[in-house]
């Protein structure tokens, strides 16, 4: 499932911002019955918004820049009209023209709601619950309460330093087919190929919870997405563009064990996953995504993602976080013929 930002620099949507500080309502109109995603990862892109001279194209930062600059009548506009002011650009009293919405209009809103959704359900409320108190030194346990003992501790922190030494190696040959395929495919979220050491724990420790024989090596060895990666493309390449991709890196020697098209049936997240293993055995994951997609996924609803699954998170906030995630869906565009790429599943995979 998902798991990493921005959409690829090249590519202009309409020029609606973001603000991840904005207030608003999540419960939207399809929600209101019911009481486990920073800019594309071009390193100069990244570097340039870090440096301070300027906000990384289509980073919160520069989203909210472009969010102040609209005019009160714009409808994603943060500045209320002036009922002493002229609707209309001409000094006329009439209606703006309509402006159609589509994704990228409805980002303010989705971030609106977001805030308010944080702002009722404080993330502090979940993680106060957690008692490390009596925890041994050296031992780790998460927000989730998840636990591993001193000695197993130990051993995952190992393990992740392995798993990050191949990430290096990996990540060449993922550079290596972004400069070659056909598709015009751009990598998307480098800085986040690397799962977060927190989250690699948790995933250790759920595995051992459930089989307490089970070495923090034998079960890294089973997390698909330690390691992940995600090709963006533009909608009318799509398809096409998967089919190149997944052909390229097949024939880099990589195995293509599992691939779940989202697109097809999935009403909380789009694009498709799919995962891979080295010849030396390290598996990773490859995600496939629009720009829409990528953004909706990383910017908007990530957060939420990571909180329904955390399962200290109540029934009535779960509830909540997938209405809101269904609702940020239905404004994402399908790409053409999308919808049949095949799903795979690899025996014992």
């Amino acid at each position: 499932m998902p798991g990493s930002a921005a959409r690829p620099g090249r590519w202009h949507a309409p020029d609606q911002p973001d603000a991840s500080e904005m207030q608003g309502q999540l419960r939207t109109a399809s929600s209101r019955a019911e009481p486990d995603r920073a800019d594309e990862a071009r390193p100069a892109d990244a570097a340039r918004g870090q440096a301070g001279d300027e906000p990384a194209r289509w980073s919160r930062a520069d989203l909210q820049q472009r969010l102040e600059r609209l005019p009160p009548s714009h409808p994603s506009s943060l500045r209320p009209v002036d009922a002493d002011t002229p609707r209309h650009g001409d000094g006329s009293d009439r209606e703006p023209d309509a402006v159609k919405r589509d994704y990228w209009t409805e980002v303010p809103r989705f971030l609106r709601a977001w805030a308010d959704h944080v702002r009722r359900w404080p993330a502090e409320r979940v993680a106060a619950a957690v008692d490390r108190s009596r925890d041994p030194a050296g031992s780790w346990r998460g927000d989730s309460g998840l636990y591993l003992l001193p000695e197993r501790h130990a051993q995952a922190r190992e393990v992740i330093a392995e798993v990050q030494h191949s990430e290096e190696a990996l990540t060449k040959r993922m550079g290596q087919a972004e400069q070659v395929n056909a598709g015009g495919a751009r990598l998307a979220g480098l800085e986040h190929r690397r799962k977060g050491e927190d989250r690699l724990k948790e995933k250790i420790a759920e595995k051992i919870e459930h089989e307490p024989d089970r070495t923090p090596a034998e079960a890294v060895r089973e997390i698909n997405d330690a390691i992940r990666y995600t090709f963006c493309f533009e909608p009318g390449k799509y398809t096409d563009g998967y089919w190149d991709l997944r052909q390229r890196l097949e024939a880099n020697g990589f195995t293509m064990i599992y691939s779940k098209n989202h697109w097809r049936d999935d009403p909380e997240y789009k694009g498709v996953n799919t995962r891979w293993v080295t010849a030396e055995g390290q598996r990773f994951e490859v995600q496939f995504h629009t720009a829409e997609s990528f953004h909706a996924k990383q910017e908007v609803t990530h957060e939420a993602y990571e909180r329904s699954r955390n399962r200290l998170t109540g029934r009535s906030e779960r509830r909540e976080l997938e209405a809101f995630q269904r609702e940020v869906c239905t404004f994402i565009t399908v790409p053409a013929r999308a919808e049949n790429i095949p799903d795979y599943k690899e025996e014992d995979s």
